[in-house]
């Protein structure tokens, strides 16, 4: 039997604030289920709705985290690491910018800041197996992220070297997430060494095609750069674990293309864009994730430049709910089928 997939779900990163009713679990739960979700993606890094550490040390925190959402009315579908994944690989190019995401004990020190974001990742392995979860949606870092689009030319060996060493830093991750019985979800994104389908083969082959390694599936990424999002889903169904529902646009003009000219996102050629409002065929990525049997959920990431987030939101739980297949356990012509009869099958092929 065929599996309908679960939702609407939403990733509480981009809502989570110091502002009610986003600053507590319980208050932002409730407005999750209000909106018509029925299940929370978890920004695992934020103190104000969850507690990493202690997820990782208590069962008994869990269940109660876990029952404060069933209270109302949603489900947790994940635990987000984008911030701490990133950390575990950062160029010395954006040393400065990405120590916005870690915390001050570490801050100008890359080897523990690195340290951290490991320790991160190891805790959110045994948060998650406490929570009872399968799949992790994380970022990979990079190292070679600089050497995308090189001039002068990049030197031989210099993507095989960092690709090498960031295997190495996440072979043991993933062999924590093993234990845990839950997969790390990269979500193939610009500014990270894995971006597309290429890197990411790069790099499963150096961690040699470990069964955790896997894919957070986002198509707005893909739309950004061009890719043909639809044929992904075919190569690499079966390592895509986790998906995030985002929508996204891309018109270039006559003084910009995907690159953008550095401009802020309003005037960006590609520009992400609230459900319904871009041009991924979210019909056509349903329809292949009912054929692929995707077990898991579709998690709304609202990231518009235009849109208000609470309609995003509202929007957003309505749009998932209607696109969701729910497969058939037959086929539409078995009303004209017969009974196997295998001396028939030889008289039909003339046997």
């Amino acid at each position: 039997m065929a599996t309908t997939l679960k939702g609407p779900g939403i990733y509480l990163a981009q809502f989570a604030s110091d502002t009610a009713p986003f600053d507590s679990w319980s208050a932002i739960t409730r407005w999750a289920g209000e909106k018509g979700f029925e299940g929370v993606q978890i920004p695992s890094w934020d103190g104000r709705i969850f507690d990493l550490r202690r997820a990782a040390e208590s069962k008994t925190y869990c269940d109660e985290v876990a029952g404060v959402a069933r209270e109302n009315g949603v489900a947790i579908t994940e635990l987000g690491t984008h911030l701490q994944g990133q950390l575990v690989a950062v160029h010395p190019a954006y040393d400065e910018a990405f120590d916005a995401f870690a915390p001050d004990a570490v801050k100008g020190n890359p080897k523990a800041r690195q340290a951290w974001a490991v320790e991160q990742m190891l805790l959110s392995a045994k948060a998650s197996f406490h929570l009872g979860l399968t799949s992790n949606v994380s970022f990979p870092g990079a190292l070679a992220w600089p050497y995308l689009y090189p001039w002068p030319q990049r030197p031989a060996g210099l993507i095989d070297t960092a690709f090498d060493e960031l295997a190495r830093r996440w072979r043991p991750i993933f062999d924590a997430f093993d234990e845990a019985g839950c997969h790390v979800c990269f979500e193939l994104h610009p500014g990270e060494d894995l971006f597309d389908g290429t890197t990411f083969e790069m790099f499963l082959e150096r961690v040699d095609n470990h069964p955790r390694c896997c894919i957070n599936y986002d198509p707005s990424h893909f739309v950004l750069q061009q890719l043909d999002y639809l044929a992904f889903i075919d190569i690499y169904h079966s390592r895509i674990q986790s998906l995030h529902i985002k929508d996204a646009e891309f018109r270039p003009t006559g003084r910009q293309g995907v690159y953008s000219g550095y401009s802020p996102w309003v005037e960006r050629a590609g520009r992400f864009r609230s459900l319904g409002d871009g041009q991924v065929d979210f019909g056509a990525i349903f329809s292949k994730m009912a054929q692929y049997d995707y077990p898991g959920w579709a998690v709304l990431e609202w990231e518009c430049c235009l849109k208000h987030p609470e309609d995003g939101a509202a929007e957003g739980a309505a749009f998932i709910r209607d696109h969701i297949i729910r497969v058939t356990g037959k086929a539409f012509d078995d009303f004209a089928g017969s009974k196997q009869d295998p001396a028939q099958l030889r008289r039909m092929l003339g046997l």
